[in-house]
């Protein structure tokens, strides 16, 4: 397996050790101002925001980090955690007292859930094609789900990386010019949560989106599926300060589908345009 790896100017690596797991990240672009922290979706990593980032480094500082369990991040085993606590210890390790927020489909239930929980450490907040935790998943979603587990529990990893990659999230990027970037991104993924997952718990959150307060970008694709179209309609309509842009020939991977159109709108809105 040959590691896929980018490397843009003005990066700084770094590690945060928290109490029970070590992250791994980047620090990109200028050294002063509120930083902007993006955060990868399921099975990703940080450099599944490179494109983002070399478009907008220039303008502000850029983080990204591997999420705990993917990537170069690893927590201990047996230790009940979640995303969102990760990312308010990483802010605290980084020293960083408040910061704009963008995640894709996990990522973006990671952020949304450090807004909900630590609103004071956000100022704006971006969710893309995201997912809502503790969603009550469609019983197709859930087979599909299974049947991804189930060869990953017999020890054919490799088999369910295949069947991830042939997931019908995927179908607009594996039809696109950027196919071979997503598999080679699903073949780095170790795959632990598909046969363990120490993830604790949580309340819906579909039921605490009415209590984000801040400015927020919706980013979403008309052609992803369902169960992500119902999330992104449920935070349109609760959120109370949300802008959507929803993008008719895009799915779910709108980092890789498109890069330029999503920097761009990220950059205006933090612009305030």
């Amino acid at each position: 397996m040959v590691a896929v790896t980018w490397v843009l100017p003005n990066m700084t690596p770094f590690v945060a050790k928290l109490p029970t797991a070590t992250l791994v990240g980047e620090r990109h672009g200028l050294s002063d101002g509120v930083p902007l922290i993006l955060v990868h979706g399921f099975g990703g990593s940080r450099h599944d925001w490179h494109r983002i980032v070399g478009a907008l480094q220039n303008e502000r500082p850029v983080i990204v980090y591997d999420q705990r369990g993917f990537g170069d991040s690893a927590g201990e085993a047996d230790s009940p955690f979640s995303h969102a606590d990760d990312l308010i210890a990483l802010l605290d390790a980084l020293e960083i007292d408040c910061a704009d927020v963008a995640g894709v489909s996990l990522g973006g239930a990671t952020v949304m859930g450090c807004a909900i929980t630590a609103p004071e450490r956000v100022r704006h907040l971006i969710a893309v094609s995201p997912m809502l935790a503790g969603w009550e998943w469609s019983e197709e979603w859930i087979e599909q789900w299974k049947t991804i587990g189930r060869a990953a529990r017999s020890g054919d990893m490799d088999c369910a990386r295949t069947l991830w990659f042939q997931h019908p999230l995927f179908a607009p990027v594996r039809e696109g010019k950027r196919a071979e970037e997503l598999w080679q991104a699903i073949a780095q993924f170790r795959g632990e949560q598909w046969v363990r997952d120490d993830q604790r718990a949580q309340l819906p959150m579909v039921d605490m989106l009415h209590s984000i307060p801040h400015p927020t970008l919706l980013l979403t694709g008309a052609l992803d599926l369902p169960d992500f179209r119902l999330m992104a309609d449920l935070i349109e309509a609760a959120v109370p300060n949300v802008t959507r842009f929803d993008d008719p020939t895009a799915g779910h991977l709108l980092t890789l589908e498109r890069p330029t159109a999503i920097a761009g709108a990220i950059a205006r809105f933090l612009e305030g345009q």
